[in-house]
């Protein structure tokens, strides 16, 4: 710890603490927990199984169940999942569509 660090008030303990340590806490209790059709939390770079089969608006495509969908990427919405798949771009997915692998 640096001693020119500035020091600032957190009102949630009632403690003074290093800026950057409560810019680290801030950032953990704000992200936002994504989980899968049965519980699991899913995270950045995740494999994901389609539980039901999908037709993709705009793509004129179905996905079918059971299709595996590698490295997911969180949006930051609590439902939403940005994906990669070959043949359609920006597929975002509703978590409660899939299942962790």
């Amino acid at each position: 710890m640096a001693e020119d660090e500035d020091y600032v008030f957190d009102e949630d303990s009632g403690e003074w603490m290093p800026a950057s340590e409560l810019a680290a806490r801030q950032a953990v209790a704000g992200a936002v927990e994504v989980r899968d059709a049965v519980g699991n939390i899913l995270a950045d770079g995740d494999q994901v199984t389609l539980i039901k089969d999908l037709e993709v608006k705009g793509a004129g495509q179905t996905l079918k169940q059971g299709t595996l969908i590698k490295s997911i990427r969180l949006t930051g919405d609590a439902q939403e999942i940005d994906c990669k798949y070959p043949g359609i771009k920006g597929l975002v997915l509703r978590a409660e569509f899939v299942r962790k692998r």
